[in-house]
């Protein structure tokens, strides 16, 4: 979901203006159908917080390094879906107006150091049409299964299918069958979330959705479970001003979401939360148990972007940031460690 008037995160609460929702503005892109190979700086973040550098748990996460990530490719930027490699090597990203980046995620010891092997190219329709020049432009989370990778788009209400492991980034988006109550859901706050549950899930199979804020803040939001054994909608409970931005599985299937909240003048929050995934089910009312709270006290900025990998025993996730192509806002990659135990 886009931040249409553009806040200046980077500046301290009195310079913020973002608002959410509204007109969007146009957004850059390639000039090509083709994949094109780009430059990305990166700025290491070796402290999550500046008034305590030395911290390193936050709440059931430790920080292991960040980065604020840079190219002077008009298309770089607007990040909102995530996706790593099962070994973590290999990032996958999408942006909110349909465009692909895959890079080698480069280390120092334990820490991000960079992004090399940078590509970008548009995301296309079934047709073979770039999405960008379509009305499914607003492309808004992303998680790969079994080589198959799933983005759902806002606005027009789709999920789109990509045969990723066969054709990359020059795979063609075909249509996910959906409820009919998905096409009801606001314009710019719908289906902002997507995974596929695992085989420990009650529903294992199922393309998940959760709905950025289908309804007021005072209500839970819409979800729902798109195939599987169980099909249905279910609803999740949001508060304090928080919207979904993406949702990422752990293998014994629960469900982490990650939540963000945005307020004129005060700024932006993000927060981590982890639902058992024994309660998932068409009907439900989901409310997950705080991992991670963050705001500008810290090193993040509009966090839209989710994925979870494994190192081992170790339970690794990755968000990512949404810079709404503004000036004043970043794009911020941040790495943490589930900690066993503490959630």
């Amino acid at each position: 979901m886009r931040l249409t008037r553009r806040g200046a995160l980077g500046l301290g609460v009195g310079g913020l203006s973002a608002l959410c929702g509204g007109r969007v503005a146009a957004r850059p892109g390639l000039d090509t159908l083709d994949s094109e190979a780009i430059a990305v700086r990166s700025q290491p973040i070796r402290s999550l917080m500046a008034r305590n550098p030395d911290q390193v748990r936050f709440g059931a996460l430790a920080f292991r390094g960040g980065l604020v990530l840079s190219s002077p490719t008009t298309a770089f930027g607007g990040f909102s879906g995530l996706s790593r490699s099962a070994d973590g090597a290999q990032l996958i990203a999408i942006t909110d107006n349909a465009h692909w980046l895959t890079a080698r995620v480069e280390r120092e010891g334990a820490a991000l150091s960079g992004l090399a092997d940078a590509v970008m190219a548009p995301m296309l329709n079934a047709s073979g049409r770039a999405l960008s020049r379509t009305r499914s432009y607003d492309t808004e989370a992303l998680c790969i299964d079994n080589g198959i990778a799933y983005v759902s788009v806002e606005r027009t209400h789709e999920i789109l299918r990509f045969d990723w492991a066969r054709r990359g980034v020059m795979a063609r988006g075909q249509p996910v069958p959906l409820p009919p109550e998905a096409r009801r859901l606001p314009g710019n706050r719908s289906l902002e979330a997507v995974g596929i549950a695992p085989q420990a899930s009650p529903v294992a199979g199922a393309i998940v959705a959760i709905a950025e804020r289908s309804g007021a803040h005072s209500e839970p939001t819409a979800g729902f479970i798109v195939g599987g054994p169980a099909p249905g909608l279910f609803r999740y409970l949001l508060g304090d001003g928080y919207e979904v931005t993406d949702l990422a599985f752990l293998p014994g299937g629960d469900m982490l979401v990650l939540e963000r909240w945005y307020r004129p003048w005060r700024g932006v929050g993000a927060r981590l939360k982890r639902v058992d995934g024994r309660t998932l089910a068409a009907g439900a009312l989901l409310q997950g148990r705080l991992l991670f709270d963050a705001d500008l006290a810290h090193e993040i900025d509009n966090m839209e972007g989710l994925s979870v990998h494994h190192e081992g025993p170790r339970t690794i996730v990755t968000m990512i940031s949404d810079d709404n192509f503004s000036a004043l806002q970043r794009t911020i990659l941040l790495e943490f460690e589930l900690l066993p135990g503490v959630d």
